[in-house]
């Protein structure tokens, strides 16, 4: 009778594990990409703009591939799910891995990104058919923060490999760090047959609720500022405020080391009970004062704003995808997750692939970021402006308690 029933009271451990390697695992290439950027680009001798286009492409490809994968999370199998995101992955590692020209590693990003956006839908659908109700937002934000451990592993494994076996024998090996995720993965998720959801299965049809609409309003502007952020901040502070590369690498560090932290504080909040519009309108004020840090520390030529920047980056905007997902999954249906989160993941990845062109061009025709930085900070404002939207939606249509 009731969607929890069938939910086991408890949840393994390795199971948890499982959910945030699936996060992580996906933007592996992405990461890589950056972390050894200067030695493809002189191996392969492309242009700044080529490799500008190969993050485009990434998110491009996950966000077209969005929907349709979001609806294939709600009826394939999770052994199918997790061959699609860690085989896929693998896939486009051994692409990267053998790559000779520009073209091979744009087909690589393409391959890589619908490992990637279905990560989502299928790791919230485990939650909501694998842990019992209470646990749900605590496990969302520890499995979010796989993507910023992932940041955190790449930074350190792909220069270090590459000095070893050159870059390319760094991917090779992550192809294969890939495939055993992937064994450990069976061994924590049994096998099921497929759900084969019938015309009158329940919340089958319908619209989504239109809160998933503004998440995914959400997710498309935050995703817009987050990614140009993380693209261009170590740039910026070698151009602007002459760090060192050595430097600059450390402040996209502190913003992901905060990230991990921020989205598991962010899911223990909602497990409290706490409303996701309140906490998306107190993490947009916060994005918001953090890109007027980034602003000021390149307009004055005042270092240590960047340090508060990239500290509030983490805390903010990269800990809005738990508040949303968590949220999801009390308001949808638990047959029609893959779908809502394929939605959310639509709005991201499409705000992740727009994000870096857009400041990518103000920079080239201002010939600095400011202009750029007004334009995320434009963006977090229209978060704020949907928080409260969020906010005057859930009084008519109230949030259902996430209870114990």
């Amino acid at each position: 009778m009731s969607r929890q029933a069938s939910v086991p009271q408890k949840a393994p451990v390795g199971l948890l594990v499982v959910l945030a390697a699936a996060m992580g695992v996906g933007p592996l290439l992405n990461y890589g990409l950056s972390a050894v950027s200067p030695l493809i680009i002189a191996s392969l001798d492309m242009s700044q703009s080529q490799f500008g286009l190969l993050a485009g492409a990434v998110f491009a490809s996950a966000a077209v591939s969005s929907f349709s994968l979001g609806r294939l999370s709600d009826r394939a199998t999770m052994r199918t799910q997790l061959v699609l995101i860690f085989g896929g992955t693998v896939v486009a590692l051994v692409v990267a891995a053998l790559a000779n020209a520009f073209w091979v590693l744009l087909i690589a990003v393409i391959l890589a990104g619908p490992a990637q956006s279905i990560s989502n839908p299928t790791t919230n659908r485990v939650i909501v058919t694998r842990v019992p109700t209470h646990k749900r937002p605590g496990w969302i934000g520890v499995k979010q923060s796989g993507v910023q451990a992932s940041q955190l592993f790449s930074g350190l494994f792909f220069p270090a490999v590459a000095l070893w076996l050159g870059w390319q024998g760094a991917f090779g090996l992550a192809a294969v760090i890939a495939l055993g995720l992937l064994a450990y993965g069976f061994t924590q998720v049994p096998a099921e047959p497929a759900n084969r959801r019938t015309a009158t299965a329940h919340g089958s049809g319908g619209p989504l609720p239109f809160s998933v609409w503004l998440f995914a309003g959400f997710a498309f502007f935050s995703g817009l500022g987050m990614q140009a952020t993380n693209v261009y901040l170590p740039l910026f502070a070698v151009r602007e405020l002459d760090f060192p590369l050595v430097l600059a690498g450390a402040a996209a560090g502190v913003s992901g080391i905060v990230g991990v932290s921020s989205r598991i504080l962010w899911g223990r909040r909602m497990a409290r009970g706490a409303r996701p519009s309140g906490l998306l309108f107190t993490l947009s004020l916060g994005a918001v004062v953090g890109v007027l840090c980034l602003l000021g520390a390149g307009t004055l030529h005042q270092p240590w704003l960047i340090w508060i920047g990239v500290a509030l980056h983490g805390a903010t905007v990269l800990g809005a995808n738990v508040i949303m997902n968590a949220a999801t999954l009390v308001v949808v249906p638990s047959d029609r997750i893959g779908v809502a989160s394929g939605v959310l993941a639509a709005g991201m990845y499409t705000g992740f692939s727009l994000g870096p062109l857009l400041m990518g061009v103000l920079a080239d025709a201002t010939g600095a970021y400011s202009a750029g930085w007004l334009a995320v900070g434009a963006g977090y404002l229209v978060c704020v402006g949907l928080a409260l939207w969020l906010r005057r939606y859930g009084a008519t249509h109230p949030w259902t308690s996430f209870g114990h």
